[in-house]
């Protein structure tokens, strides 16, 4: 039996089936052989002779087996999960999916501030009364958008609001690296980071939950922003305080959110933020796309040709 170039491990992301994942590696690359991984002991044998893994986690307790593995591809853009020091100790390359999810998040978003800009949730209540009754809007363009993260699902963001002629402010930790956003600050400038509040009509989180992230959008930053101001999390649950948050609405604090992800999350049925007419909730789903094996594939594709000449600056390389 061919050892095989790359395995696929056992594993389902958005409702995408691994084995829809083998079937996309093998049409883009038809001369490397793929194999599908359905039980642990597959995983075990495929994983000992493989020279590439791709899937959402790797148990440290198969890598000392795992003598010709050479790169994992993980299919998250997280990879805070995996044992990342014992796979550098067995000199195995990590990858992760930074850019899968830029266009189909970014097009969440965009919806997501014309949902609010054109008040379509007003418009969703009279439908729901059989009402035919006009009501005043709002209009994105001349508005300020800060985006908080500015990495490719930020920098997507960024690109699509371009059209609408609206004023952008980028938040990254690396500030003296500009952006594509008309102007940048940093995390740890508390001014800039809050005059950046005050000054927006949309707020977009897209950054990753770190200690600097963690809490980042506060009863302080609430109070900062204008009543109306939108805030659209589709980064993590927890760089909101939810509290804060729930805080906000109720007092008019804010015009609306759009939350693809909650603090705590699922969010529970009985919770508060349910109840809120100006809050758009989705079951982090933004990260959904038919695409996201094609893209996953390309990235692969991409790694395998650099390892063959010996290349090891890699596609989305973390370790």
């Amino acid at each position: 039996m061919r050892d095989p170039d790359i395995v696929v491990l056992r594993q389902k992301i958005h409702g995408l089936s691994a084995e829809e994942y083998a079937e996309t590696l093998r049409e883009r690359l038809p001369d490397r052989e793929v194999a599908l991984a359905n039980t642990p002991t597959e995983e075990r044998d495929l994983l000992s002779r493989a020279r590439v893994a791709t899937g959402f986690t790797l148990a440290e307790d198969v890598l000392e087996t795992a003598a010709n593995l050479d790169l994992f591809a993980c299919v998250f853009a997280g990879t805070g999960h995996l044992p990342l020091e014992a796979l550098e100790a067995n000199d195995i390359v990590v990858t992760n999916a930074s850019g899968v999810h830029g266009p189909n998040i970014a097009e969440q978003v965009l919806g997501s501030i014309l949902y609010f800009t054109r008040r379509f949730h007003v418009a969703e209540r009279h439908k729901q009364d059989n009402r035919w009754q006009s009501y005043p809007t709002h209009e994105l363009q001349g508005s300020t958008v800060t985006v908080v993260g500015l990495g490719a699902i930020g920098q997507a963001v960024v690109d699509r609001l371009e059209p609408f002629g609206v004023d952008t402010i980028g938040v990254r930790y690396s500030p003296e690296k500009g952006g594509p956003t008309d102007e940048v600050v940093g995390f740890d400038d508390e001014q800039g980071l809050h005059d950046a509040f005050a000054r927006s009509e949309y707020v977009v989180i897209a950054c990753p939950l770190t200690d600097a992230t963690r809490g980042l959008v506060d009863a302080d930053a609430f109070k900062s922003m204008a009543p109306e101001t939108v805030l659209v999390n589709i980064g993590r649950g927890p760089v909101v305080d939810t509290e804060a948050l729930v805080s906000a609405l109720r007092n008019n604090g804010i015009r609306g959110a759009a939350l693809d992800v909650t603090d705590p999350e699922p969010l529970p049925s009985d919770h508060e933020l349910w109840n809120f007419d100006n809050v758009l909730i989705t079951p982090h789903n933004a990260g959904h796309t038919p695409k996201y094996w094609e893209r996953m594939a390309d990235i692969i594709a991409e790694n395998l040709g650099k390892l063959d000449e010996g290349d090891d600056d890699l596609r989305n390389r973390v370790v």
